[in-house]
């Protein structure tokens, strides 16, 4: 499609020299797609040239419109509304145009010029709690971001940093270690993070009833928070813990496990995956090793009672803590030393951070200190910032319980889809275990599409019965879509009608140009999602081609034309339409069924 535009406008910097005698190369034109009330696919908006050929922005219009015509095969016809000249596309292009794409390899990179050494880094969970609704937003952004940037023909490392450490695990574990009785996942008949999280909310239950126990005695309420026995406990067992303590190393060791084994049964169940896991238990050290690197080098300081600070007055962000007094490191020491391992082990140009946007202050910090530090790598991290998800009941507080957890969450979709599906009645002859796979299917294209069709900056509001509607907006429509087109090859096949592209196809009907532009348009929407770190450009692009698949369905007919030639080519269309649709919807994360 760019090659094709790029051709006409050099056809319109001829026809200016031609018509006018003046000089206007074709990277200064513009062109822009047809609004659908009228004729045509690209439009010159002429009021800019006006000053340089010394004419009415119509004339000009007018005059251009005439010698394209005349002298250019790819252009049928024209019209000009005011300033603003319409160009229609000859179809025997669109058939060329039509002919390459249906050619071209399916792993056939859009290169874009960008990085070439890529590490997104998603999901980094806390080892204190499950996934909830949040972490899917972050992991299904985190995985198409990933995959959309393979397109491009990128080498792309998929990371994902477990912070498996701090004061937070403390909490569970504490909570665990007084009120568990040596419970197991086993024994309680749940997912061993489902079990962790229980206790990091018991854990601010009795916290808050101590504070509040103080503050009735009198006591301060910032006191009270810093004072109550638990949190100091948890602060005794964090300093245990990094003096290695054989009995607090084994317990975090034991419940750290239980919430891996959880964590990999919900990335398999929701189709995510790694290529490399990081630990900020390995990392923390390397990050102290950083902060000393900056006190040694005066970029840094040390505070009277022994914490180390940075000073980023001068960068818009005030002072920040690096090192605690008492030697404990923060989240930034450890994201210091993760951002250099990352760079050893891969030696990235583009180090891409999933990470919601209460965080941009952190990572503006990180990169400064980055910069301080005079690391090489600081100018490739990027921050993929994204809105919080809510839910109509307002938002989510892991601390209290009223998380949407992940695993649950994936259980409503897949029933919803599934009642949803049943309705439709059409599941004749699959077996048990295929409609579980379709019903599956449907739940994560319903919940992936959801929240992956809004802009990642936009907080978003999720509507889990929305999501899978099989009519609008919605990953079943397009799954759908792509479930048509496969019962139309099917039944083509048993008519012996071909997928081949005839030589000549006749007039093509106006619904026949959309969709073939539309497929053409592939390699731009790639190209532009890759650009905006964006998969919301990939899921409209996604919607706007089965969406028009769906009126060309309604408008022409394919198996019933009497042409044999329409019916081949009709055909080929439904089948490239679908090959991109399940390429688009590839790139989300999301599995498109031959049937439902």
């Amino acid at each position: 499609m760019q090659q094709l535009e790029n051709s006409i406008k050099a056809a319109l910097s001829a026809a200016i020299q031609q018509v006018f005698s003046a000089q206007v190369p074709a990277e200064q034109l513009t062109l822009q797609p047809t609004r659908k009330d009228f004729a045509g696919s690209f439009t010159l908006v002429t009021f800019p040239l006006t000053k340089a050929l010394g004419k009415g922005p119509e004339q000009i219009g007018q005059a251009l419109g005439e010698w394209l015509t005349a002298n250019e095969a790819r252009v049928s016809g024209f019209n000009v509304v005011k300033g603003f000249l319409n160009l229609e596309i000859a179809d025997s292009e669109w058939v060329r145009l039509f002919t390459e794409l249906s050619q071209r390899p399916d792993n056939a990179p859009v290169p874009t010029g960008g990085p070439q050494q890529v590490v997104v880094e998603y999901s980094s969970p806390n080892t204190n709690k499950p996934l909830h609704l949040g972490h899917l937003r972050n992991n299904f952004l985190g995985y198409s971001v990933a995959e959309i940037l393979k397109a491009t023909g990128a080498t792309v490392t998929k990371a994902n940093l477990v912070n498996d450490r701090g004061i937070h695990i403390c909490k569970s574990m504490l909570a665990y270690q007084q009120y568990g009785q040596g419970e197991t996942p086993q024994e309680a008949g749940i997912k061993g993070d489902h079990l962790i999280g229980k206790y990091y909310v018991l854990f601010e239950k009795h916290y808050r009833e101590q504070v509040r126990q103080l503050e009735a005695e009198g006591v301060a309420s910032d006191i009270a928070k810093r004072q109550a026995p638990m949190m100091l406990e948890a602060q005794d067992m964090l300093r245990a813990w990094e003096a290695g303590d054989e009995e607090v190393v084994s317990l975090w060791r034991q419940m750290n496990g239980w919430v891996y084994e959880g964590f990999d049964e919900t990335y398999a169940t929701i189709g995510v995956d790694f290529d490399k896991m990081y630990y900020e238990s390995e990392t923390y050290l390397l990050g102290k090793e950083r902060v000393e690197e900056g006190l040694q080098k005066g970029v840094f300081f040390r505070k009277d009672d022994g914490s180390v600070w940075v000073d980023l007055k001068e960068e818009g962000l005030d002072e920040k803590l690096l090192l605690r007094a008492d030697g404990t490191s923060v989240y930034i020491t450890q994201d210091l030393g993760t951002a250099e391992l990352k760079y050893q082990d891969f030696g990235y140009d583009l180090s891409v951070y999933v990470i919601a946007d209460e965080q941009n202050y952190h990572m503006q910090v990180l990169k400064a200190v980055l910069k301080k530090l005079g690391k090489p790598y600081a100018d490739a991290i990027y921050h993929l910032s994204y809105g919080m998800v809510d839910l109509p009941s307002g938002k989510m507080k892991s601390r209290e319980g009223t998380v949407v957890d992940a695993d649950e969450l994936v259980q409503e979709v897949t029933e919803a889809a599934k009642e949803v599906t049943l309705q439709k009645g059409r599941l004749e002859g699959m077996t048990e275990a295929e409609k579980n796979r379709l019903f599956h299917m449907l739940g994560m294209g319903a919940l992936k599409y959801y929240l992956l069709k809004v802009d990642p900056k936009k907080r978003m509001l999720f509507n889990p019965e929305e999501s899978v509607k099989l009519e609008g907006d919605t990953g079943p429509f397009i799954q759908y879509s792509h479930a048509r087109i496969s019962s139309l090859r099917q039944k083509a096949a048993t008519m012996n009608v071909g997928e081949n592209i005839p030589e000549q196809v006749g007039v093509l009907h106006e619904v026949e140009r959309e969709l073939i532009q539309l497929v053409a348009r592939y390699p731009d929407a790639v190209s532009e999602a890759a650009k905006a770190y964006s998969p919301a450009l990939i899921a409209q692009y996604a919607y706007d081609l089965a969406k028009t698949y769906n009126r060309f369905w309604n408008e022409v007919p394919v198996l019933q034309d009497p042409d044999e030639a329409k019916r081949s080519f009709r055909v080929a269309l439904s089948a490239q339409t679908g090959r991109f649709i399940k390429a688009s919807m590839l790139l989300l994360g999301i599995d498109v069924p031959e049937r439902m």
